[in-house]
């Protein structure tokens, strides 16, 4: 049975979440996925910016074998074996900390080029409202300055739907999850500045998406 899953969204927004991705992200470096789902996002992105390294990561043990048979499927000498990365946990997989005397095979180089960015498609909105500032806290230490944040998903303004299909998913979500639910931007935005990141672009995209670009200052 094929390990391969597969996200419908994925078909629908992968192409124009690329068109900004190539406009907004760095020219060299590695990209930290997080939450990357079924896979299907990296293995379109990585072979379309050679010029970065692609790493994936995900919590779930099922979508990491996911992203690991849609990564032999359609193989690219840029995208990385998905790493387990929770990010409620600390330190992320990529972090160095100082009491590890130790690496394990292989680890220095896969993590060099350094993490110059990290993506986040239809995360906070599935998560309990820490996860936001977990994503941003993690964002405040893997990146340097210069280093890009971007976000994908559907987001209020202004305390406001923007429109009624996410007013719809949103009453959805929180039927599910009583702590999942639409986020609102400026919340967003907010948390992200506590941590040293800077608003810089807020893209409309098809669906009633966003996508939100921060710089780590």
């Amino acid at each position: 049975m094929p390990k391969t899953k597969h996200a419908p969204a994925t078909e629908r927004n992968r192409q124009p979440i690329l068109t900004v991705l190539q406009q907004v992200l760095p020219d060299s470096g590695t990209v930290l996925e997080i939450a990357s789902g079924t896979g299907e996002h990296a293995v379109f992105f990585a072979p379309r910016m050679p010029y970065l390294q692609w790493q994936p990561s995900e919590p779930q043990g099922i979508m990491r074998e996911s992203i690991q048979a849609w990564r032999e499927a359609l193989p690219a000498p840029n995208l990385l074996p998905p790493l387990a990365l929770d990010v409620s946990k600390r330190p992320w997989p990529v972090e160095r900390t100082s009491d590890q005397s130790v690496e394990k095979p292989g680890e220095s180089e896969r993590l060099t080029p350094p993490i110059t960015a990290i993506v986040n498609i239809n995360m906070i909105h599935i998560s309990d409202g820490r996860a936001c500032e977990d994503l941003m806290e993690g964002a405040e230490r893997v990146l340097s300055t210069g280093g890009v944040l971007y976000l994908y998903g559907p987001f209020k303004q202004n305390g406001q739907h923007t429109a009624p299909s996410n007013e719809a998913f949103d009453a959805m979500l929180r039927d599910r999850n009583a702590d999942w639910g639409v986020r609102d931007l400026e919340a967003v935005i907010a948390i992200a500045q506590q941590h040293h990141l800077e608003h810089i672009d807020t893209i409309p995209m098809p669906a009633n998406n966003l996508s939100v670009v921060f710089h780590r200052v």
